[in-house]
């Protein structure tokens, strides 16, 4: 057998493979829609898919330095399924002010925290010291909050710890503090037990349920993550309606 064939013969062993492996896998379907958990949403309420702009990816699969624990979501790489929302819902924090626990970040600036660049590259986050951290963004004017997506950290797949994400009536969190998410599955951050699951870090970012609850400030806490023992954001962007 001359070298030509047996090279045509391994192409062709190799394509008939990974047609039988497409064939014994085959895709996933898509995620059904998930609706906004607003319980004083009007039943005739017209809903829409949340229009939300995408980064670009930077890494595939499942991260083999992070290992399946049952506090920590199994990873999906489909596309996130459509958030259905009251039409009209806007992005309210755009270039709103952010203030934080780390005033004076390691790397960046905190108006990146709103800026609405979330791609992954250097340059585009902010690092805060080790240990729980936070990033609060001022809306400027109560609102009535539908989604908060995070993104801290996706140049490539981590695990933040402690993520928790509130919204209050003052900058100080005294008043009327409501929590959206807690995953801090062991109250090490002094913030209460979460249900919520811990989750890899992804360019989708982490898509939280505001509820419909009315408020004007957010606060998204961390506490380091599996690389290290610092605390990134790249973008915290809330979707609303401002409060009637």
């Amino acid at each position: 057998m001359n070298k030509k064939r047996a090279s045509i013969m391994a192409a062709a062993a190799l394509a008939a493979g990974l047609a039988a492996l497409a064939q014994t896998n085959p895709p996933l379907p898509p995620l059904p829609p998930v609706k906004t958990a607003d319980p004083n949403l009007p039943p005739d309420a017209k809903l829409v898919p949340l229009a939300v702009k995408l980064p670009k990816p930077l890494f595939e699969g499942t991260p083999k330095n992070i290992k399946p624990a049952p506090t920590l979501e199994k990873y999906d790489e489909r596309p996130r399924p459509p958030f259905m929302v009251p039409e009209g819902c806007v992005v309210l924090s755009l270039n709103k002010k952010v203030t934080s626990s780390d005033p004076e970040p390691i790397i960046g600036e905190l108006r990146q925290v709103t800026d609405g660049d979330k791609e992954g590259s250097d340059g585009s986050y902010v690092e805060l010291a080790p240990g729980k951290q936070w990033v609060q963004v001022d809306l400027g004017a109560p609102a009535a909050i539908y989604a908060v997506i995070v993104w801290h950290y996706h140049a490539q797949g981590r695990v933040y710890h402690d993520v928790v994400v509130q919204v209050a009536d003052d900058a100080d969190f005294i008043e009327n503090v409501r929590t959206l998410y807690n995953n801090d599955f062991d109250n090490s951050s002094g913030l209460g037990i979460g249900k919520d699951l811990e989750y890899i870090d992804d360019s989708r970012g982490r898509l939280i349920d505001g509820k419909g609850e009315k408020a004007r400030y957010v606060r998204c806490y961390s506490r380091g993550n599996t690389s290290n023992d610092m605390n990134h954001y790249i973008e915290v962007e809330v979707h609303g309606k401002p409060a009637q």
